[in-house]
């Protein structure tokens, strides 16, 4: 546990499902904030590349896919969730950065 996570109780504490719920639920928000940051580097990603070719990069998804699953193996999160959960907000990210590079060129007409 982290200094955030001072008032979390581990899995084997929690003793029915409200406190179990109630942990998912304040994970849930850390993740929240979490993607929220991870979005406004999207959002800049978008401002900087000069080029729309840029923004889907095969090799790099690949490079990120292959990062968290290592990471996944240290923190004993399995393949089955973190692989599909990456590669749907590896997804989205790109989605929103073409979204995001689009309206930069509309903001410059």
């Amino acid at each position: 546990m982290t200094s955030m996570d001072s008032q979390a109780r581990l899995p084997w504490h929690c003793e029915n499902m409200a406190e179990l719920r109630a942990e998912i639920d304040r994970i849930d928000r850390v993740l929240v904030r979490l993607l929220s940051e991870r979005q406004r580097y999207i959002e800049r990603a978008a401002e900087i590349k000069a080029d729309r070719a840029a923004i889907r990069d095969e090799a790099r998804i690949e490079d990120v896919i292959a990062k968290v699953l290592a990471e996944a193996r240290k923190a004993g999160l399995s393949a089955e969730i973190a692989e599909p959960v990456w590669r749907a907000l590896v997804e989205r990210s790109i989605a929103l950065e073409f979204k995001a590079f689009d309206a930069k060129g509309q903001r410059s007409k």
